[in-house]
Formats: structure tokens, C-alpha cells, sequence
């Protein structure tokens, strides 16, 4: 059984078939979050030390850290800041970290000062980006998000990004990284846009899982880009997602439908053992009069919570497929 482990200084995770579904709190990320850029520049972290409290109380597994302020000079900026903001959350929290760059001397940077076995995130099927980052993986000897696209872009066909996948599985191998420390992003594209991205992905996964024998992420709110209300979207596509194999995703652990049709889908798929998370979490739960808003769940993050056993991401995945 594939199984890949990711670790703070005091907590192990494993993202794993058999596993609760690994939630990736999105939201300490500034792209596209003007006022959350600016406050990083200026060396101001509270939007950046509530959005990781608050993310851990919410029932994430692990925490995406991203400083990608600005695209100028990016080389120069982004490692030190993301040094910093990588500290400062690891301060905070016992959960498990996602280093997010596109800037290969900010990941090591980052995995430097990172404690436990932090997640890298990403290396691309670009021949560039493979020499780039996964000398530092293997050094590092951490876990990687593989992003199904090259230097032809992003493939409509997802035989292509089914094809980008295998190959950055096999470049992994190259330099001694094991398939079960390659986490495939099969990328999913706008349901608004392409009316069958639902079915490609469900079908990319299952390739991915009995091919590849990888465990998969993705961007989750990509799904619903465009449309309203796309919090229902997202909250359709977790249990869809994961009954096709996913077994991660990038996503805002802040927004209750899509956090409890997280743990349902942990219920339904057997991975809340005696249903114990789901009872500590809404043993106390009552639906307001009427049937209009629900009482907010019990928050935890207790070991079931995202321990494992052991909508604002779209700013960096959604970007990249505007380019594709």
C-alpha cells in the first residue's frame, strides 16, 4: 500500500489509500490576495499567523506556506521571506508543512529551516524544473507534488497529463526518489469551462492509483472556477474525488460544507475508524430553525483530525492554467 509520510517537529502524517483524506490548508498563500501581499512585504504577519490558527482549529492535516509576494526579482525576495513565514507557522503549529514555490532557491531555502518532513510544492514535467528540484528532494529526502503539465503547457487531453505524470515518476526514480514520495496533481481544470473535467479527472485518478500506484493532490477549488456558489461544487467534488482515488488536496479547511463532506467521505469510506472523528466533531451539532444556517461543528484537530493515524489556492494553480 502506497504510503506517503510527511512530519512536523512532533507530529507524522501519512497520506495513504487507507488513510483520512489529507487536507492542505490553502490560505497562507498571497496570490491573488492583494491585502495579504502587502502585509508580508511590510514584515506584517497577523493575517498570516490567524490564517494558520485558524486553518489548524478548522481540522487541517498540513499547511501550505506560500510567499510568492511579486514576481519581480523573485530569486531575491521570496527565500528569505518564505523563510520567514515558514518559522513563524512552525511556531504556531504541530502540523506538518507545504513548502509552495516556483522558485527552486526558495524550496531550499525553505527545506532548510523546515523541521519534521515537510512536503515539497511542486516540480513540473519541464526538463528545467526535474533538475532543479529533485537533486533538493532526494538531498532533503522529502515527498514532492508532481504537477501533470511540461514545457508544452497543459494538455486538454489527460492521456498527455496521464503521460506527464509517468514521466516525472520516472525522473523521480532516476534520482533514487520512490513512487511513494512523488504525489501526482493531475490537475483539474474548470467545470464551468470544460464540461467533462469532472469525468477526466475521476478517470485520471483511478490510472494514477492502479497504474502508478501514486497518491494524488490538486487544487480543489479549480473545479468550480467561474461559477456561483462554488463552495456546493467543491463540497460535490470531495466525496467524488476521493471515491476515484484522490487521497489529498490543496483547499480551504475554513469553510464548513467542504470540511464536512471531507469527514463524511472519511465515514463512507471507512477511514474514520468506528466513525469516532465525525462523532467527537458534530456529537453537539444542531441544525438552526427552519433549516436555514447550521450550528458551526465542534472544532478539533485532535489524532483522527488530519492526523492520519499517521476559496483561496486558486490564485497559483488557477494562473498556471490560464497559461496552459
Amino acid at each position: 500500500m502506497t504510503r506517503t509520510i510527511v512530519a512536523s517537529a512532533t507530529r507524522e502524517i501519512v497520506i495513504g489509500f487507507d488513510q483520512p483524506f489529507c487536507v492542505i490548508g490553502e490560505r497562507i498563500n498571497p496570490t491573488g490576495r492583494k491585502k495579504l501581499a502587502a502585509e508580508m512585504i511590510a514584515g506584517n504577519f497577523e493575517t498570516v499567523i490567524k490564517d494558520a490558527l485558524e486553518q489548524a482549529a478548522c481540522g487541517a492535516t498540513m499547511l501550505d506556506v506560500n510567499a510568492g509576494v511579486t514576481s519581480v526579482n523573485p530569486n531575491e525576495t521570496e527565500p528569505g521571506l518564505l523563510v520567514q513565514t515558514l518559522e513563524i507557522v512552525q511556531g504556531l503549529v504541530d502540523l506538518p508543512l507545504s513548502i509552495d514555490s516556483s522558485v527552486s532557491a526558495a524550496i531550499e531555502a525553505g527545506l532548510r529551516v523546515a523541521k519534521g518532513r515537510p512536503l515539497v510544492n511542486s516540480v513540473t514535467g519541464e526538463e528545467e524544473k526535474l533538475e532543479a528540484i529533485l537533486p533538493l528532494v532526494k538531498k532533503y529526502n522529502v515527498p514532492v507534488v508532481a504537477i501533470s503539465n511540461d514545457e508544452t503547457g497543459i494538455s486538454m487531453d489527460p492521456d498527455v497529463r496521464f503521460a506527464v505524470a509517468k514521466k516525472i515518476v520516472e525522473r523521480c526514480a532516476d534520482f533514487g526518489i520512490p513512487a511513494h514520495d512523488v504525489v501526482v496533481d493531475p490537475l483539474v481544470m474548470p467545470i464551468g469551462a470544460l464540461g467533462d473535467a469532472g469525468r477526466q479527472v475521476f478517470a485520471l485518478l483511478r490510472r494514477l492509483r492502479e497504474e502508478l500506484k501514486v497518491n494524488t493532490t490538486c487544487g480543489l477549488s479549480n473545479i468550480s472556477f467561474g461559477l456561483p456558489h462554488r463552495h456546493g461544487i467543491n463540497a460535490a467534488f470531495i466525496p467524488m474525488v476521493i471515491g476515484a482515488g484522490m487521497t489529498s488536496a490543496i483547499m480551504n479547511p475554513v469553510r464548513p460544507q467542504e470540511m464536512e463532506a471531507v469527514r463524511g467521505a472519511n465515514v463512507l469510506n471507512g477511514t474514520d475508524e468506528n466513525c469516532t472523528n465525525w462523532i467527537r466533531t458534530y456529537k453537539d451539532y444542531k441544525p438552526a430553525e427552519g433549516g436555514q444556517a447550521v450550528a458551526a461543528p465542534t472544532a478539533v484537530n485532535a489524532p483522527g483530525e488530519g492526523a492520519g493515524n499517521g476559496g483561496r489556492r486558486r490564485g497559483g494553480r488557477e494562473a498556471r492554467m490560464a497559461r496552459g
